[in-house]
């Protein structure tokens, strides 16, 4: 039942193939853009309208730099679901067509990339829930909203606009593992046994 499942999944032909990548590449793209702009906007807001407390992660510059990675991550990503898009292209026409082992590396280079950037948001999601947590129990527990720990220094705040952080990098993992899922659906298609799709050539693949 296992062996005829996969070779019902198995692309037929080259036009197939470069079908998969061009549509799961579009798809990708434009659901990481969306993501990604809406992220955007949040941050916008917070930087708009909470200027007084730019000052309470000046002591926990690795969760900056880890945010800056991850976007750093969704900029990767998103430009390299567009280049899926071109390698359909060159899947496509067989004067182009580029090695199996060539196309293997494109799409676990995605796959890296996306793991890394779902890491990097695992982590500082982490951290900030882990100080979220620490903040409300600090405070009295006696079913009273407290937003601040008394008796401490502006650091303790804790408002909406965390809550709108947190919110962003949700987005932004939703993104990553899209297209992790379309990498790895995209690098089983790829190692099904179908080497009339490929070229014998080992170029490498350059962005056309």
């Amino acid at each position: 039942m296992t062996q005829t499942l996969v070779e019902n999944l198995q692309p037929s032909d080259s036009n197939n193939l470069a079908r998969v990548f061009s549509r799961l590449g579009w798809m990708g793209f434009w659901v990481q853009v969306l993501m990604g702009s809406l992220s955007a906007l949040l941050i916008i807001y917070m930087m708009m309208f909470s200027r007084w407390r730019l000052d309470l992660r000046a002591g926990l510059l690795f969760v900056e730099y880890l945010t800056i990675a991850a976007l750093l991550m969704l900029a990767f990503t998103t430009f390299w679901s567009y280049r899926y898009t071109r390698l359909a292209k060159r899947l496509a026409d067989p004067q182009s067509r580029p090695s199996k082992p060539a196309v293997i590396r494109v799409v676990w280079t995605g796959l890296i990339a996306s793991g890394l950037g779902i890491l990097f948001l695992i982590l500082v999601m982490l951290i900030e829930t882990a100080r979220l947590l620490f903040y409300f129990l600090a405070t009295p527990q006696a079913g009273v909203p407290v937003f601040q720990n008394p008796g401490v220094g502006s650091t303790s705040w804790v408002s909406a606009v965390d809550m709108v952080s947190l919110l962003a990098l949700i987005l932004i993992m939703i993104a990553e593992m899209v297209v992790l899922a379309f990498s790895l659906w995209l690098l089983f298609r790829v190692t099904q046994p179908c080497p009339e799709e490929f070229t014998e050539t080992t170029e490498d693949l350059q962005p056309r």
